[in-house]
């Protein structure tokens, strides 16, 4: 067994190791978060996948969506919205819904698509991508928030990732292949932007490197506004 073998098991058997009370305030809310699944599994609805989407508010960069089937009644302790856990958690349990899944589709839309289509089209288009990109097509899609242009009957669920476990095992698969963009592909590109800190966010030091250094191709233009101004790119 691997070392990321053991972290796996650990974070499936992790409840098993709880007092009483408290395993059963997990289960309970593990148990919740399948409700909108156990509905349509009941009706028929075999193979539900969960969409979500990250980087929807950066500078820089794609915005990456997810797809994720997930087997009939399978539950997984931890898996929440990406934004709450922790790196280390989110890649523990990106490792184990990879191994769980039936199936996962990764779609992106890259910032000339963003500027082209403007970033709610770009969003729904990564979706579409990252269903076609399942290898078992889904009976029903539950989206966080947005609905995805393909004819797959569907729910668009509000603060899904926090509903539906589907939606938010989808969530971790989008922040952590787009973080490890960040942090490795885009990182070596364009070293000076810090991308492996503020992952293309507008902090202070990344906006201060565009007016310093201009605009890389894979910059937003059109979430720069004035930032640039008349400025010229140096790309």
């Amino acid at each position: 067994m691997t070392h990321n073998d053991k972290e796996v098991e650990l974070i499936q058997l992790e409840v098993l190791d709880k007092p009483k009370k408290k395993k059963e305030k997990v289960v309970a809310e593990l148990q919740d978060l399948l409700r909108y699944e156990r509905d349509y599994w009941e009706s028929g609805f075999e193979h539900i996948a969960g969409i979500d989407e990250v980087g929807r508010g950066c500078l820089f960069g794609d915005v990456v969506a997810a797809a994720v089937i997930l087997p009939r009644d399978l539950i997984l302790e931890g898996v929440n919205d990406s934004k709450k856990l922790s790196e280390k958690k989110r890649d523990m349990l990106f490792e184990l819904i990879m191994e769980k899944a039936i199936s996962v589709g990764v779609g992106f839309a890259d910032a000339k698509e963003i500027d082209h289509l403007n970033i709610k089209q770009a969003t729904r288009l990564a979706m579409k991508r990252a269903v076609e990109g399942l290898g078992v097509r889904p009976d029903y899609l539950f989206v966080d928030a947005e609905k995805v242009d393909v004819t797959i009957p569907q729910m668009s669920i509000i603060k899904g990732d926090a509903n539906s476990q589907s939606i938010a095992a989808a969530s971790i698969i989008a922040k952590v292949t787009r973080d490890r963009l960040c942090k490795e592909e885009w990182e070596t590109l364009y070293p000076d932007y810090g991308l492996s800190i503020h992952k293309g966010y507008a902090t202070k030091f990344h906006r201060e490197q565009i007016m310093a250094l201009g605009a890389t191709p894979m910059h937003r233009r059109s979430f720069l506004g004035n930032l640039l101004g008349e400025q010229q790119t140096l790309f």
